[in-house]
């Protein structure tokens, strides 16, 4: 016995001289309470969700009824029908999707070539531009809402795809994210390609691009998401039903429709629908351009 337990202490103090050290806890009250708290989150947020396709799929007599149910008695489709069948949700569908991939690809290009410039050129005033740009992130949508206005009107821009498209198009905030990427890639790259003669629109195209496209995928998406949400600028610049996206034209629903709730929230659940679809696939890219980009939560 006395070998044995010599031999046991033995083996311990050679694993512990060998910097090995204590096994961790698999489950530790830190990690234990970020789980539950991730989980209460999530249900939080599906809870609305949840309760808006519920309710979409009751029959309209009892989605007013009390006590109120959770399950419908009776599930039926008829509020999706009737949605598709009377109203211009698909003039908005398609509406919201030329104005978000319109307003996704000018702003890719626009704030490419700007991050570029300010984070690989030297130019009298480029401080001071980039403090200008830099301010612009605080500057609230709003307050510029009466002086764009004016200038679609001028423009003749009302009730037109680009009246909606061009105020959306200076994104200050992927400006300042993409430059900070670029502020991240060695010069030898962009030396290379320059011994090779390349421009620097080339060097842009061929070097910058191909490099960044995790980070520019994260940008296309966030900014396709904003592009679809943007319920303030398409409200003021619309005054044709046929012009609607999909948050002005679901604003005008309650007065389409009365107090018809359960197609009310079957049009508010197909104009979410494409954007939980573009998530989940993309999802992947998603996190990875945000932890390249190095943004903090």
């Amino acid at each position: 016995m006395a070998t044995l337990t010599l031999s046991s202490r033995a083996s311990r103090a050679s694993r512990f001289s060998r910097g090995s050290g204590p096994v961790q806890p698999r489950f530790t009250f830190a990690k234990v309470a970020i789980t539950v708290g991730s989980v209460l989150l999530a249900l939080l947020w599906l809870v609305p969700l949840l309760w808006a396709i519920d309710t979409s799929l009751k029959p309209e007599p009892e989605t007013t009824q009390t006590p109120i149910t959770w399950l419908p008695g009776a599930p039926t489709i008829d509020a999706y029908r009737n949605v598709l069948d009377q109203g211009s949700i698909l003039r908005w569908f398609l509406n919201s999707t030329i104005v978000a991939c319109l307003v996704t690809t000018l702003t890719l290009v626009v704030s490419t070539l700007a991050a570029y410039g300010f984070s690989r050129t030297t130019f009298p005033g480029r401080r001071v531009l980039f403090g200008i740009l830099i301010a612009g992130i605080l500057v609230p949508p709003q307050v510029l809402i009466v002086p764009l206005f004016q200038e679609m009107t001028g423009l003749g821009l009302v009730d037109t795809y680009w009246g909606i498209v061009l105020p959306q198009v200076v994104a200050p905030v992927m400006v300042f994210v993409l430059k900070k990427f670029f502020d991240g890639v060695s010069r030898d790259y962009e030396d290379a390609a320059r011994v090779d003669g390349a421009t620097r629109l080339r060097i842009v195209w061929s070097v910058m691009v191909p490099m960044s496209r995790p980070v520019l995928g994260a940008v296309a998406i966030f900014t396709f998401i904003g592009a679809w949400n943007n319920f303030l600028w398409p409200f003021i610049v619309t005054t044709d039903p046929a012009m609607m996206t999909i948050p002005v034209g679901l604003a005008n629903v309650q007065g389409s429709y009365g107090l018809r709730y359960a197609q009310i929230m079957a049009s508010a659940v197909l104009g979410g629908l494409p954007l939980l679809v573009v998530f989940a696939l993309f999802q992947r890219q998603v996190v990875r351009g945000v932890g390249d980009a190095g943004i903090k939560g």
